[in-house]
């Protein structure tokens, strides 16, 4: 039975950071990059324009940004596979990686599956229609482009992320408009009173968004009244969806700790997980950042924790 020193489960900038870092210290790890679950290179590869990555002063396409993760990872030695892992054993020391009925085996596991973003399955808002044509699901990734600059922008969603999205657009927009289908905000109430007293911003109480129309980019929305039913057409020049994110952990089958909402929990300060051995990083353990930058640091720490682990037993 072989057993490899380091398997990756995802890819992103999470993945392959933890490559790059764990190749280099000649741990020749294996990565499954995934495929069903969704692209190799994670939700930076259906982002269109990354201006907030440092190094790249004039922006760069998020596809374009995680070949060049994947090229660099490839260079010292990491053996990517397109397969989705279906599931995991860390029964025994020996872990097993089970991927389209064929096992692999590996002395430590780090996992960077990513997480979700949830949006609303609506009309013009769906992949192939106006989905990153000026629909979003990241205002602090995407708010600062200057599709949205100037612009009447919509955030769907009433818990503490709509809101802290709904302030950090006011940085760029003419005038954002928080809609949500309730009476009352689910965000804490520092958060919706600062939100409320924004001269920018106005909430839509009992609303929800039914279609977001445009050609090439989003030019309107349509909302619903959830009382009366009655729907009213607006202009819009960007749509926010931030009603969550649902972490990639299903695979896992509860073998992890997660928390309340379904995150890897990990040691503070460090990547380690309940059991030893395995290490989390990137979006799957992170429901507070959430950005490339952040993903890719958690990827290199992931990357030396299964490093000095595997000196610590000595095995490398």
């Amino acid at each position: 039975m072989e057993k490899r020193n380091v398997i990756i489960i995802g890819s992103g900038p999470a993945g392959y950071t933890a490559a790059i870092y764990a190749a280099r210290a000649n741990l020749n790890p294996l990565l499954f990059e995934g495929f069903y679950s969704g692209p190799a290179g994670g939700q930076l590869m259906t982002t269109t324009d990354v201006e907030n990555y440092p190094g790249f002063p004039e922006g760069i396409t998020g596809p374009d940004l995680m070949q060049n993760f994947k090229k660099q990872a490839i260079r010292f030695g990491t053996e990517c596979i397109t397969k989705d892992v279906d599931e995991v054993d860390f029964s025994s020391n020996a872990f097993k990686i089970i991927s389209q009925k064929k096992e692999y085996f590996a002395h430590t596991v780090i996992i960077s599956t990513g997480a979700t973003a949830m949006r609303l399955d609506i009309p013009g808002a769906k992949d192939g229609e106006l989905w990153q044509k000026g629909v979003s699901a990241c205002a602090v990734c995407d708010g600062a482009m200057p599709i949205f600059r100037d612009k009447e922008l919509f955030v769907v969603g009433g818990g503490d992320t709509a809101v802290e999205e709904a302030l950090f657009l006011t940085k760029y927009a003419k005038k954002v408009y928080l809609v949500h289908r309730r009476d009352k905000l689910r965000a804490s109430s520092i958060m919706g009173d600062r939100l409320k007293e924004h001269p920018k911003v106005q909430i839509l109480w009992n609303k929800e968004m039914v279609e977001v129309h445009g050609s090439s980019v989003v030019e309107a929305v349509t909302l619903k009244d959830t009382q009366s039913q009655e729907t009213t057409k607006l202009d819009a020049g960007g749509v926010f969806f931030a009603i969550g994110h649902s972490p990639n952990t299903g695979f896992l089958n509860k073998q992890l700790h997660l928390n309340e909402v379904g995150y890897i929990t990990t040691k503070p300060g460090t990547t380690l997980t309940n059991i030893e051995g395995v290490f989390a990083c990137g979006d799957v353990q992170d429901a507070i950042y959430r950005q490339a930058v952040s993903a890719a640091g958690s990827g290199c720490m992931a990357a030396l924790d299964a490093e000095r682990w595997l000196t610590h037993k000595g095995i490398h």
